[in-house]
């Protein structure tokens, strides 16, 4: 053979080997990007020139040289065994969405739903905006289709297995990939994995065809004909959907008593391609373990791979902890199919741990951990991530002068007294829950004092961020599974996509410290054990036995299986441990001797105290108000603007829900009256948090108070989250924070009532006492100051400072106690009508409390409350802006509002007693002094009369 001609060859063969080996080692001339993950880091791409040196330039050591760069281009263009490498990347994006019939196309983003794409193409408006729930019905009745073609950004035949993977898909939809049905979705709440190795092509198109949530819904209730599964629909006044138990998707979704029925459809979260050789890293889960005779902290690791390997293969996991000096090697091996690997992390001996713990107790210390996976052939993945330490504890254990058991939570071994809400999700329309707004709310909850909340079962799992926000604020989150407020279906079906949905769910969030808790469900045991759903005798059974298998032998089975460092409860509330013994669903499921409680009672005066439960822990309780005008303002019109008018009416979801907030302000406050009608309806808006922030305040320094008593075998009470914290729209609600994080009233007041120092003052048959409530670790010796005002001057009657006394940590107990007669007899002057009682708790300049106060009668009974002129003189200071305030009177529930500016303020809805009083507020965005002064409406509860 010629050489000349072998180089000519030589030299064509070369240059499209080149453009191979461009395109494989910088992924030039492909679109999009490639994942990071494709190649083997061990493999570096291989340099052309200098590949054999020594060798003696000329022809035929030319085409040697030749020869070797091609055998090593070949060997890089397809791998053998030994050689995984990966490849991935996102679909999500711009998708065309078409209804059923054609008749509306539109672009729309990916993650998102159908209704957010049509308001952003300006085909409907805000869904909130009146009565567009209603309205916008049809595009919940509609089936729709999500399309999208897409280029194989690399060569997908050279990879062993392809995925097409779904994060969240809502809800029920058939996946199509090149006109090939790949796979179905059923379940909002289940990341789903289609493998597309055979239907995969350079050019693709993907369609979701999806079906009506509503109209499935209502053919799963239709073809379960053994006997129903209530509830059929919700109640008339919420305006929702019906069968919601019969489909796997947000609960709230059709309707609830506080929020509007939105049944979306579309892709929620993120949809991406995978590709992989030899085994591809599924999940990843650690968790802490504390190893008390041992004196050592473990960390449980497991890795869950999918190995498409036909033989087995080895290799090393590096788990490193730097600043824990912790560092373990592993030998490992793989096995084809679903693998697990489990490893067990011993955390040095001779380092100090710094614990995890909630707001309030301590920092949320956490440490940098990376794991090093290198596998045969030079695979290699790592991971890196932050991992806490911290342990949990349920005690529920007898207690001394009380039947039952007790039931609260240890973190690290100390008491903890739960102080928080609970959460729903913050909008019908999860592509619009941005991170900005989740750290919004969230940090409002930390600046209330908060050290819980309660993930409602009628909601979604919340995203990742969610949780990663709460480890770094220290917020515990108990966490519910999605089911709330019905009876399900137990076919095998509908039993497998739970387990599948549990899985994952547990696996997604269990490495998180600040999930403390799993409830199996919402309120669907006291459901059974009170009949809600007036079941007949014969069939009762039935439905117990479905309770069972749905709670315990499936989604309780798997918790146990997945994750031993947390409880489970099968639901809340619950007797817990005497749930169990009574074969889960007890007698009574609220019963104050056992577990945890939800009460409410909306026609009884909030005032006494007497009416609420001392029991071991309080988890849902709370009263209704509206949100301010200038919330409401951004979705509705003029003629909607008083309290009776069909949009009032419309965006109450609560049976009689405006009616009772009247019926409960009544009982101590005059309503308001004011001949312009506009200011009615904002005095009656304000009326109403008056009313609901001073109900929750009763309630919760209630039951702060009984943690360390008992009284009639009753108390022990250690958690109180009432209901709730965020709202999902612009309408009446239990929430404390309005649609979009205002904070009203009742949020305010939180900030007092949930304080780590607090006198808690209350009258039992004339008597008035004050307790000291600590959550402090340490004890402090303080002075108690008692005052009371006449209303009508702002100089005390009287002051008195007790001797010092001691505040012990973690504890609740009495501090102070004195007949109303001899107090109001040796101020002087005084009558229940014409005078009130604040104080406040004081370790010198150490430490103090909030300043509590006291009604000695109602209000609206209240002798010398006259209209104080209250104002306000606004001054920048930096990022934030003083209002300092003057008064001419004592005023209570003074109200500062600047309409839609948003930020918040260092108090609010307090009593004034003194002549001059400092208000920092907060912006959440650039204003201006002038902006302030021109929104400012100031109030206190005398001018609305």
């Amino acid at each position: 053979m010629c050489p000349r001609l072998l180089c000519a060859a030589q030299k064509k063969t070369l240059k499209s080997g080149s453009v191979a080996l461009a395109q494989l080692t910088s992924g030039a001339g492909r679109e999009g990007s490639w994942d990071s993950r494709w190649f083997p880091t061990a493999q570096p791409p291989l340099q052309p020139a200098a590949r054999v040196p020594g060798m003696v330039p000329g022809p035929q050591a030319s085409c040697q040289c030749f020869l070797l760069l091609l055998l090593l281009l070949l060997a890089a263009a397809s791998p053998g065994p030994g050689r995984p490498r990966s490849a991935g990347f996102s679909l999500a994006g711009s998708w065309l969405l078409r209804s059923q019939d054609g008749s509306v196309a539109l672009e729309g983003p990916v993650p998102g739903c159908v209704h957010s794409a049509l308001l952003q193409r300006g085909l409907i408006q805000d869904p909130y905006y009146r009565f567009n729930d209603l309205n916008y019905s049809w595009i919940s009745l509609d089936n729709w289709t999500y399309s999208k073609e897409f280029r194989t950004p690399f060569d997908f035949r050279k990879l062993q297995k392809v995925n097409l993977i779904f994060e969240g898909v809502d809800t029920v939809a058939e996946v199509l990939l090149n006109n090939v049905t790949v796979g179905k979705t059923d379940n909002m709440f289940n990341r789903y994995t289609f493998d597309i190795t055979k239907e995969i092509r350079e050019l693709n198109v993907i369609k979701l065809h999806f079906q009506s949530a509503v109209s499935y819904a209502a053919q799963q209730s239709e073809a379960h004909t053994g006997y129903r599964i209530p509830p059929e629909c919700p109640e008339p006044v919420q305006k929702g959907a019906c069968h919601v138990n019969f489909i796997r998707k947000e609960q709230c979704s059709f309707s609830w008593d506080w929020g509007p029925s939105f049944p979306t459809q579309g892709i929620w979260k993120d949809v991406r391609i995978e590709a992989y050789d030899i085994c591809h890293l599924d999940d990843f889960t650690f968790t802490p373990v504390y190893v008390s005779s041992a004196r050592e902290w473990n960390l449980k690791i497991e890795a869950y791979f999918d190995v498409v390997s036909s033989e087995p293969f080895g290799g090393q996991v590096t788990v490193s902890i730097p600043a824990l000096q912790t560092h373990q090697l592993y030998d490992i091996e793989l096995h084809p199919g679903k693998s697990v690997i489990p490893l067990l992390l011993n955390i040095n001996k001779n380092t100090t741990v710094e614990t995890w713990w909630p707001n309030g107790h301590g920092n949320q210390t956490g440490y940098n951990m990376t794991v090093i996976f290198k596998l045969e052939g030079g695979y290699h993945i790592e991971k890196l991530t932050k991992v806490y330490f911290r342990t949990i504890e349920l005690i529920e254990a007898p207690i001394s002068g009380s039947s039952g058991l007790s039931f609260y939570f240890k973190i690290n071994g100390l008491p903890i007294f739960l102080k928080g809400s609970n959460w729903i999700p913050a909008d019908s329309f999860q592509d619009r829950v941005t991170s900005d707004l989740l750290r919004l709310l969230l940090q409002s909850a930390v600046d209330a004092n908060m050290n819980t909340l309660r993930v409602w079962g009628g909601g979604i799992y919340e995203q990742d961020e969610f949780y990663e926000i709460c480890d770094e604020l220290g917020i515990m989150i108990w966490q519910d599974f999605m089911f709330a407020c019905a009876l399900y279906p137990t076919d095998q079906a509908f039993i497998d996509s739970v387990r599948a949905e549990v899985v994952h769910q547990i696996r997604r969030l269990k490495s998180h410290p600040s999930i403390i808790i799993w409830s199996g469900n919402n309120e669907n045991e006291v459901a059974l054990a009170d009949n809600w759903f007036s079941l007949p005798s014969s069939k009762f059974q039935i439905y117990i036995r479905d309770y069972v298998t749905l709670y315990v032998k499936n989604i309780r089975e798997i918790v146990l299986a997945e994750d031993q460092t947390r409880p489970y409860i099968a639901s809340s509330p619950t007797n817990g441990a005497e749930s169990r013994a009574e074969g889960w669903v007890s007698r009574k499921p609220h019963d104050t001797h056992f577990g945890d409680v939800h009460f409410y009672d909306y026609q009884s005066d909030c005032w006494n105290w007497k009416v609420f439960p001392k029991a071991r822990l309080v988890s849902e309780y709370g009263y209704q108000s509206w949100p301010s005008f200038s919330t409401l303002e951004k979705v509705s019109s003029a003629e909607d603007w008083y309290y009776n008018s069909s949009f009032s009416l419309h965006r109450q979801h609560h049976r009689i829900g405006n009616t009772e907030m009247l019926d409960q302000a009544a009982h101590h406050f005059k309503l308001p009256w004011n001949s312009d009608p506009l200011v009615m309806f904002k005095d009656t808006l304000y009326l109403t948090q008056v009313m609901q922030a001073q109900c929750v305040k009763t309630e919760t320094e209630f039951y702060r108070r009984s943690q360390s008593e008992i009284v009639y075998g009753e108390g022990h009470t250690m958690g109180a989250l009432y209901w709730q914290l965020n709202d999902i729209w612009q309408a009446p609600s239990w929430a404390s924070l309005e649609y979009g994080g205002k904070w009203k009233m009742l949020h305010y007041f939180a900030q007092h009532f949930f304080s780590p120092l607090l006198p808690v003052g209350f009258e039992d048959d004339d008597v008035f006492f004050i307790y000291g409530v600590s959550d402090l670790h340490l004890d402090y010796k303080m002075a108690l100051t008692v005052r009371v005002h006449r209303w009508n001057s702002l100089e005390p009657v009287c002051s008195h400072q007790t001797e010092y006394l001691v505040v012990k940590a973690g504890q609740a107990a009495p501090l102070y106690k004195e007949p109303v007669v001899e107090l109001l007899k040796r101020c002087g002057q005084c009558t229940r009508q014409s005078c009130v009682i604040s104080f406040d708790l004081t370790a010198g300049d150490e430490l103090s409390s909030p300043t509590n106060y006291h009604f000695l009668s109602s209000l609206k009974d209240a002798v010398g409350l006259e209209k104080a002129q209250i104002t306000a003189k606004i001054t920048q200071q930096e990022n934030v802006y003083s209002f300092e305030l003057r008064t001419t009177a004592v005023a209570p529930f003074v109200w500062l509002d600047v309409g839609s500016i948003p930020g918040r303020f260092s108090d609010n809805g307090f009593l004034l007693t003194e002549e001059r009083k400092t208000i920092i507020f907060y912006p959440w965005k650039s204003t201006s002094v002038t902006a302030l002064e021109k929104s400012l409406r100031l109030i206190s509860l005398a001018d609305i009369y």
